[in-house]
Order: C-alpha cells, then structure tokens, then sequence
C-alpha cells in the first residue's frame, strides 16, 4: 500500500514532538525527518544518537511510520551519519538532491559519479539513497534522470520523484513518470502555480492548489504498481503560524487520500 507522510520541514520552528503530534492530527501515515543543514534539523545527525530513543517513541506514541529522511547534502561525512542513524532508527530511505549545474557535463559526472558511490555505502547500512531532479540541478529533469538511472547501477540506488521539479522544468509529471517508476523508491510531492523557478508560496504547494495534475499523477503512480511513500514537502512555510501549517497538511492528506481511494489504492 502506498503511505502518505509528510516532511517535517513543513513544521521547521518547532520541536519534532509538535511535527509529529500535527502529522498525526492530519491523518498520515508517517513522517519524513528533516535533517537540512542549514534549514530544518528536526534530527540533528551530529548528534543522532542522543535522539534515536526519542524519535521511536515519539513514532510509536503518534502511530507513525519512519518513512524517510531528507538529508539534501552530498557530503559524504553527513551522509555516513546519516545511513548509521537510518540503520539505528529504522529510517529505509535517505533523501538527497543531486548538487552541480544543469547543463553543465562535468558537473553531471562528477556529480553522478558521487551519488553512485554514496549509493554503494549506503547498501553496506541497509538503506536506500534517494536522489530527484532537481530545478537547477545536474539532474533537473526525466532525460538526465534516465540518464543518471543507466549510469548508476547500485541497487541500493533509487529515484526520488518530485513532480513540481518536473513541472518547473517544462515536464507534464503524470505523462514523465512511467519511463522512471521502475526506479523510484520514494515520492516527494507538492503542487505549484506556473513553471517556477521556484515552487511557489507554501499555501499554493498544498496538493490539489496549483497547476500540476496531481491526479493523473497518481493513476501513473498506481497503474505502475508503485508501493513506496509518498511525502508531502512543503518548503518557505517557517513564517506561517502552526494552523495554516496544520490546513496545508490536512487539505493536502484529504487530496491524496481521496485521489488513492478513487484509483483501489487505499
């Protein structure tokens, strides 16, 4: 079955027990843990240990599965914390973008070639690394995604598929996700007004709000037999007050739910 998380980016600001408490109110299934540098460390990975004890019980207190964690860096000493405190924790996918410039082919080798052997590492913990398209980046869109995919053979290497980074890159998401789906192991999902460059104000990244066709999306999804998470990441929202967090949150799980319903996924 596919499950329904959100990132606790959406909650940055707050304590992870509050994240947690409000993804739980909105009717998730489970949770992607912040931990960018620099953003949202809801799980700070300098010190991850002092908090594996807290995080379980907190899932557990608030019946939400650990789906994932963003990371966002290719740093290869933060991503090592990261697979230990994934194994430790029991967090399967850690989430990264792809870093370097679109377009620019050294940028895309190097780059790949790093995400490759990040991906070899993360194998020996028992996780999955995660990487997407990314606006701006070295892989930025379905045929650099391909491209990365036939490059990267890792096992322990998967997609990450954000339709509103598709979108902005002039994709029509639900037509560009089955040539990519037999890779994608976790879904990062919002919805946009207009091609970006960025994805827009928080209260228009609630699914259902923008301009993506979020529900042929998720017949592509389905059609395709995909069963991984699916994340709402919503991102900008740090000056909202906890409410219109909170409406975010719900208006985008009662999209998603009603969406999956329609299709027999729920």
């Amino acid at each position: 079955m596919i499950r329904l998380g959100v990132n606790s980016v959406l909650f940055q600001g707050h304590d992870l027990a509050t994240a947690m408490q409000h993804i739980a109110w909105a009717g998730y299934d489970g949770i992607e843990l912040s931990a960018i540098k620099g953003m949202c460390e809801h799980l700070d990975l300098d010190h991850w240990k002092d908090q594996a004890d807290t995080i379980r019980s907190l899932a557990a207190e608030n019946h939400l599965a650990l789906l994932s964690m963003e990371v966002a860096s290719l740093d290869e000493a933060r991503l090592t914390l990261a697979f230990e405190a994934g194994q430790a924790i029991g967090v399967p996918v850690i989430n990264i973008g792809p870093g370097g410039k679109s377009d620019v082919e050294a940028d895309f080798v190097t780059q790949v070639g790093m995400i490759a052997r990040m991906a070899e590492k993360a194998a020996a913990y028992g996780v999955t690394l995660c990487c997407k398209a990314h606006v701006g980046g070295s892989i930025y869109n379905t045929p650099t995604t391909l491209r990365a995919m036939k490059t990267i053979g890792a096992p322990a290497f998967g997609v990450d598929m954000d339709p509103s980074h598709v979108y902005r890159a002039g994709e029509d998401p639900a037509q560009a996700l089955p040539a990519v789906l037999s890779r994608v192991k976790h879904v990062h999902i919002r919805d946009c007004k207009g091609r970006g460059p960025g994805p827009g104000e928080p209260r228009d990244q609630a699914c259902g709000r923008g301009d993506i066709d979020l529900f042929g999306y998720f017949k592509a999804m389905v059609a395709g037999r995909y069963d991984g998470p699916v994340c709402l990441e919503v991102i900008g929202a740090g000056n909202y007050d906890v409410p219109r967090r909170d409406i975010i949150a719900a208006e985008s799980f009662g999209y998603m739910n009603a969406c999956l319903k329609k299709l027999g996924a729920r």
